[in-house]
């Protein structure tokens, strides 16, 4: 057993999560989305034009512009991905998409 270390209470070893107060207390990285890093950049890599990438990181409405203006024709595809190349670009909840 271990202690959280804001609220005090007794958690189990394997826990991320307080049951008590809800505090990440594991080795839980905040701020990085849950998305795949590789997979964004290949969806923008090979389907950037469609803002497929953007869909898959749950920015359906920016994806669906995306989509009818077929990526800017490509410019906005190539700022996306030079984005997400330097690990900068962010889901819908505004984590950063991480490998």
């Amino acid at each position: 057993m271990k202690y959280c270390s804001y609220c005090g209470a007794e958690i189990a070893d394997q826990a991320i999560i307080c049951p008590k107060c809800g505090c990440a207390v594991g080795p839980v990285r905040l701020g990085v989305s849950e998305k795949s890093w590789v997979v964004t950049l290949l969806l923008c890599l090979f389907l950037g034009s469609f803002g497929i990438h953007r869909f898959y990181v749950g920015k359906i409405g920016t994806g669906v512009l995306m989509l009818l203006t077929i990526g800017c024709l490509g410019l906005w595809t190539l700022i996306d991905f030079i984005v997400i190349l330097c690990k900068s670009f962010r889901d819908d909840a505004g984590l950063i998409v991480s490998d």
